[in-house]
């Protein structure tokens, strides 16, 4: 898992309740945190302190969200968008004004911290690039080259390649990668894991590559 305590992050949250529980999930990872509860308190803070990574609630059809949203993805900062589940709202809206990724309400501690770990990790890599033998990743384009020929993944496949990727050599548990690449952790789901770690060997020939580890997870040998 990335090193969350040396992040920043502004939430711009009106709602002091939701604002409370984002407090709350950043305080386990150790994270610094910032709460802006309107537009101009937030591009105030955003003028005198750096940043990692903005989190922001949107309510379906309130033009004065999208126009904030709007100013704040002209910021080059990471941008997670938060949606109530029961709002009828999808999240193209979001991705249109500059969202990076977003999350639907109510969310767990997990979802909340997973979402930010997966939008970080993209972050950390200037040229948007990542490499791995003869494995090329756009993170910008979520794009998979083997040797020069496109590979096609789904959008899980991909964000598990890429934390694999980022762990080289490091034995992961399929909680962990639950709660990294899908955003929660339940032991009963770990199937899920192993059906995707299955279709990546088959998918990259990683068949020498992806390691089982037996009573743990995973391990992506260098």
């Amino acid at each position: 898992m990335l090193e969350l305590q040396k992040r920043k992050i502004l939430i711009v949250q009106e709602d002091k309740a939701v604002a409370a529980l984002m407090e709350a999930a950043l305080d386990t990872a150790g994270c610094q945190h910032v709460v802006c509860p309107c537009d101009s308190s937030a591009f105030f803070q955003l003028q005198t302190d750096r940043f990692d990574l903005i989190l922001m609630d949107i309510e379906d059809g309130n033009p004065t969200s999208l126009d904030i949203l709007n100013k704040l993805g002209a910021v080059d900062i990471p941008l997670i968008c938060l949606i109530d589940r029961n709002s009828g709202a999808v999240p193209v809206p979001g991705f249109q004004y500059g969202a990076e990724d977003f999350l639907l309400k109510p969310f767990t501690v997990a979802d909340l911290l997973g979402r930010i770990e997966i939008v970080l990790s993209h972050s950390i890599h200037p040229n948007h690039k990542l490499s791995f033998h003869n494995i090329e990743i756009n993170l910008t384009e979520r794009l998979v080259t083997q040797a020069g020929r496109l590979i096609q993944l789904t959008p899980k496949e991909f964000d598990l390649l890429v934390l694999l990727v980022e762990h080289t050599d490091v034995a992961m548990s399929r909680a962990r990668i639950l709660q990294a690449v899908w955003g929660y952790c339940i032991t009963c789901d770990t199937r899920t894991v192993d059906m995707h770690i299955m279709q990546l060997r088959k998918k990259l020939d990683f068949r020498q590559k992806l390691k089982s580890v037996i009573k743990v997870g995973y391990r992506l040998d260098r």
